[in-house]
C-alpha cells in the first residue's frame, strides 16, 4: 500500500506539472513559431512574403513563402486587419482559449504543488503510514499474524516461573468461565522485567502463539512524538483497534520509553510523554473498563516508572525475567541447537556450567559463532572446541594475532597474568581459573579468566576482599620481578576493577564497620528515589573517610597479592615461562605447569577430564612457539 501511494503521488505531480508548462507555453504550434519583431512583419507583408495570417488576441502568427511559421506581438494602436486587406493576405481569426477555470488554475498551482510537496514529506516523516500527515494521531501498533512465525511456550526455556505465571493469562483467553464462575477477573496486564536478552519479548511472542487471539506490538517510542497530544490520541487508537479485535493481548516493548515518573528530571518533565502516560493509565483502568484487552509490557528500568502505572487495576503481575540459572542454559542452548548438527562430543551442560550470567541472547549468540567458526573451518558438523572458541571470543574478545609485540613486552604481560593466575588458584574464595593467555584479546594485552563452579548470587566480604587481591595481583608480579619504578600502565583496567569493587564494599555493601551500614551511593551521586535531582549532600569528612576505607581494602588486597606471589616464587616463574612458551593455557593446563609438568597430556587423559571440571577446553596440541627474530607473534596452526 505504501509504494502504491508513492507511486500515485508521483503520477499526480508529473501531470500538475506538465499542464502547468503547457498552460504557460501556449499551444504546441507556438513551440515551434520564429518568433520576430513587428516592424520585420510589417516589411514582410509589404514585401508580399506572407502567404496567410492568424490573429490571436495579441499574437499575430503567419507562414511565409519560405513555408516557415512566424508569430510576433501586435501594438495595442496598429490596424493590422487593415494592412493585411490592403495586401490580399487570407485572414483567420481565432478566440482567445485561456477560460476562467484556467485563470484559476495557473494563479493556484504553485500552491497545490508547495501543498503537495509538504504532505508527501510529512508523510515521510512520520513513517508513511496510518494516514501519513494527516493521521499523526493514528496508532502505529502492528498487529501479529501467523506469517512472521508462530512462538509457543515450547521455544522459550530457562524461565519456568516466568512461563507459569503467564501461562493463567493464556489460560484466561482460553477459557475465561473457568475463572469467572468463582468472582475471578481477568488480569488487566502485567509488566515483564529484567535485564536485557533474557527473553522478555520472546515470552510476549509465545503467549500470543499459545492463546491463539489477536496480538498486537508496539514500542514505547512510537507514542512520543514532536507534537503535543500525538502521543495520546495513538493511545486511544490503539485501545479503540484493540477493543474492536477483543479478547486480545497488546505488547508495548520498552515501556520506560512512555511511562517515566512524571515531573521527574530537571526540567520539570515532558508534556508530550506526560500527556501519552496519563492518557495510557485511562485506558488501562479508568471509567469506562477495556473488557478483553490485555497489556503486557517489557522494561529492563522498573525504578524509573510512574506508580500509578505499577499498581493493581493496570499492571496486576509483574513478572521478574532473570538471567537463567545452570538447568536453564541447558535448555536454551537446546532451544538454539535444534537446527545446528552438533558433533558426538558436545556437551550443553558442560557448555552451560561454563557460562554462568550468560542470558539467553547471549546463549544464542554463542551458539551462533560455534557455528560460524565451523563453518570457516569446513566442518561438517559443530564439535566441542568451535563452542569453546565461540566463548573465549565471546567472554574475551576475539584475538589480536596481527599485533607486533617485542619480546619484552611479551615477557612483562606473561609474568602480569601469571601474578593473576596464580593468586586465584591460592585463595579459597576466588573463582577457579579458567584460561590465562598473552595473546591479545580486545583491548587487552592478556586476559586471565576465571568462572564460578555454581551461579553466584551473593558476594560475602572476604570473597569480595580475595578478588580484590585477586584483581591487584597483575601489578604486584610487575612490581615483584621488575621493581617499582619499571610497573606499566598494563593494571589500569586491573585498578579500575578493584576501585569499583572497593568502593561498592564501602558505599552500598556496609562493609565497613568505619562508615557503617549506610548506603551513600546514591547521596553521592545526588539521585533521589523517583529518579530526580537532589538528594542529600555527603560531607567533606565523610567523603574522606570513605575513600580512606576504599584505599584500605586496595591497599590490603595488594599486599596479600605480592605476600602470596613471593611466598610461590619458584610456581610463579614457572606458569610466567609457561605462558611464554604455549601462549594460551587452561585450568587444567596451569595446574599442571605450576607442578612442573609439560600442560599437554594424551587424548585419553583430556577424555578422562572432560566432565570434571567447569573449564573444559579440548585444545589442539601445538608445538611450542617460537619468536621470529622482529619480536612478532608467530601464529598459532588451526584446529
Amino acid at each position: 500500500m505504501g509504494n502504491a501511494r508513492n507511486i500515485a503521488f508521483w503520477v499526480v505531480l508529473f501531470l500538475l506539472i506538465l499542464a502547468l508548462f503547457n498552460l504557460f507555453n501556449g499551444s504546441g504550434g507556438t513551440l515551434q513559431s520564429r518568433e520576430i519583431s513587428y516592424s520585420d512583419f510589417v516589411s514582410a507583408v509589404k514585401a508580399d512574403e506572407v502567404t496567410q495570417a492568424t490573429l490571436d488576441g495579441e499574437q499575430i502568427r503567419f507562414r511565409g513563402t519560405d513555408n516557415q511559421d512566424y508569430v510576433t506581438i501586435k501594438p495595442e494602436d496598429a490596424s493590422v486587419t487593415q494592412l493585411l486587406i490592403e495586401n490580399n493576405i487570407p485572414i483567420r481569426a481565432e478566440k482567445q482559449q485561456q477560460s476562467l477555470f484556467q485563470s484559476f488554475l495557473i494563479t493556484l498551482l504553485p500552491f497545490l504543488l508547495l501543498i503537495g510537496v509538504w504532505v508527501y514529506f510529512m508523510n515521510r516523516m512520520q513513517g508513511g503510514g496510518k494516514g501519513g500527515a494527516m493521521g499523526f494521531g493514528k496508532s502505529k501498533a502492528k498487529m501479529l499474524t501467523e506469517k512472521h512465525g508462530r512462538v509457543t511456550f515450547d521455544d522459550v526455556a530457562g524461565i519456568d516461573e516466568a512461563k507459569e505465571e503467564l501461562e493463567e493469562i493464556v489460560e484466561f483467553l482460553r477459557n475465561p468461565q473457568k475463572f469467572s464462575r468463582l468472582g475471578g477477573k481477568i488480569p488487566k496486564g502485567a509488566l515483564l522485567v529484567g535485564p536485557p536478552g533474557t527473553g522478555k519479548t520472546l515470552l510476549a511472542r509465545a503467549i500470543a502463539g499459545e492463546a491463539g487471539v489477536p496480538f498486537f506490538t508496539i514500542s514505547g517510542s512510537d507514542f512520543v512524538e514532536m507534537f503535543v497530544g500525538v502521543g495520546a490520541s495513538r493511545v486511544r487508537d490503539m485501545f479503540e483497534q484493540a477493543k474492536k479485535n477483543a479478547p486480545c493481548i497488546v505488547f508495548i516493548d520498552e515501556i520506560d520509553a512512555v511511562g517515566r515518573h512524571r515531573g521527574a528530571g530537571y526540567g520539570g518533565g515532558n508534556d508530550e510523554r506526560e500527556q501519552t502516560l496519563n492518557q495510557l493509565l485511562v485506558e488501562m483502568d479508568g471509567f469506562e473498563a477495556n473488557e478483553g484487552v490485555i497489556i503486557i509490557a517489557a522494561t529492563n528500568r522498573k525504578d524509573v516508572l510512574d506508580p500509578a502505572l505499577l499498581r493493581p487495576g493496570r499492571f496486576d503481575r509483574q513478572v521478574t525475567v532473570g538471567n537463567p540459572d545452570i538447568k536453564g542454559r541447558e535448555k536454551i542452548l537446546g532451544v538454539h541447537a535444534r537446527k545446528t548438527p552438533l558433533g558426538p562430543d558436545v556437551d550443553l551442560r558442560v557448555i552451560a556450567r561454563g557460562t554462568p550470567g550468560f542470558s539467553g541472547a547471549d546463549l544464542a549468540n554463542l551458539v551462533n559463532e560455534a557455528a560460524l567458526t565451523a563453518a570457516r573451518l569446513g566442518r561438517r558438523f559443530v564439535a566441542m572446541i568451535d563452542f569453546e572458541s565461540a566463548k573465549d571470543k565471546i567472554m574475551m574478545g576475539a584475538e589480536r594475532r596481527s599485533m607486533v609485540l617485542t619480546q619484552d613486552q611479551k615477557e612483562k604481560t606473561a609474568y602480569h597474568e601469571a601474578g593473576h593466575a596464580i593468586v586465584g588458584l591460592k585463595l579459597p574464595k576466588c573463582d577457579p581459573v579458567y584460561k590465562a593467555t598473552i595473546i591479545p584479546r580486545g583491548g587487552a594485552l592478556g586476559m586471565v579468566m576465571s568462572l564460578p563452579e555454581m551461579d553466584k548470587l551473593q558476594m560475602f566480604k572476604d570473597e569480595a576482599e580475595q578478588r580484590i587481591a585477586m584483581t591487584m595481583a597483575g601489578k604486584a608480579a610487575e612490581i615483584f620481578k621488575y621493581g617499582a619504578e619499571s610497573v606499566s600502565s598494563g593494571p589500569v583496567g586491573d585498578i579500575q576493577q578493584a576501585s569499583q569493587l572497593a568502593r561498592a564494599m564501602v558505599m552500598r555493601y556496609g562493609m565497613s564497620d568505619k562508615v557503617g551500614n549506610i548506603d551513600y551511593q546514591e547521596a553521592a551521586a545526588g539521585y533521589t528515589p523517583n529518579g530526580g535531582a537532589g538528594g542529600f549532600s555527603v560531607s567533606a569528612a565523610t567523603k574522606e573517610l570513605i575513600e580512606t576505607e576504599v584505599k584500605r581494602f586496595i591497599d590490603e588486597g595488594y599486599a596479600t597479592a605480592y605476600r602470596l606471589i613471593e611466598e610461590h616464587q619458584e610456581e610463579f616463574e614457572r606458569l610466567a615461562q609457561g605462558l611464554l612458551e604455549y601462549e594460551t593455557l587452561t585450568g587444567e593446563e596451569i595446574q599442571r605447569v605450576i607442578r612442573g609438568e609439560p600442560p599437554h597430556v594424551n587424548e585419553d587423559d583430556d577424555n578422562s577430564d572432560a566432565g570434571s571440571a567447569p573449564s573444559v577446553t579440548a585444545i589442539p596440541k601445538t608445538r611450542p612457539k617460537q619468536t621470529p627474530p622482529d619480536g612478532g607473534m608467530e601464529p598459532e596452526p588451526s584446529a
